[in-house]
């Protein structure tokens, strides 16, 4: 199995359980009174899979973007052309007279 597919896999199963701890922790805490609306629900068990499964894709999305990023190697120095200095110099900004204003 090719690398890139192994540490996609692996950061995905991080991702659907860290999904799993914080869903496991909005139902021990009570958030908006969830618990109760699971537990005395018929579709309770459905609204913690769906809970759970679109937890699961943004925290899996976002592990596997932060180990990506990461990759990164530091030892090249940035590419692209020469910098120029930038040096400060006076821009003349011409100034009309200002009006007199008519008072109401």
């Amino acid at each position: 199995m090719p690398k890139l597919v192994r540490l996609y896999i692996t950061q995905c199963a991080i991702g659907f359980g860290l999904s799993a701890g914080f869903v496991a922790l909005l139902l021990w805490q009570n958030v908006a009174n969830l618990q109760h609306l699971v537990t005395h629900s018929d579709m309770g068990g459905l609204a913690v899979f769906l809970l759970w499964l679109f937890n699961g894709l943004v925290f899996a999305s976002v592990q596997f973007a932060m180990t990506v990023m990461r990759m990164g190697d530091d030892a090249l120095p940035p590419a692209g052309g020469k910098r120029m200095a930038l040096e400060p110099m006076p821009i003349r900004v011409p100034v009309d007279e200002p009006r007199k204003r008519r008072h109401l």
